[in-house]
């Protein structure tokens, strides 16, 4: 079944995120270190939470697998993507890894 990580950068006070960096610099290495393990990506910016509502979330990186060892391949590569994150954002990224299901 195929996998799948989420990658959530919360709004909060005082937090700061660089968009451009992010999708620029920071997915180039994603894809040098995840090459063909990932099967898909996106990243949304967030531009609200609703009519009139401001965004909870600066961006959130949606990444699908094969299948849950692709998954775990990927995500033991994972360190130099988490050393880069002070380079875009002062967020402590949140994460959900599970199966797509529709």
């Amino acid at each position: 079944m195929t996998a799948s990580v989420q990658v959530i950068y919360p709004v909060g006070e005082g937090t700061t995120f660089d968009i451009g960096y992010y999708a620029d610099t920071h997915m180039a290495m994603v894809k040098d270190l995840w090459g063909d393990l990932v099967t898909g990506q996106i990243v949304t910016r967030g531009d609200a939470g609703g009519p009139n509502v401001p965004p909870p979330f600066h961006a959130i990186a949606t990444f699908t697998f094969a299948d849950q060892s692709a998954m775990r391949t990927a995500l033991s590569k994972a360190g130099p993507l988490m050393a880069d994150v002070p380079n875009f954002t002062n967020v402590q990224p949140q994460m959900l890894i599970g199966e797509q299901v529709a």
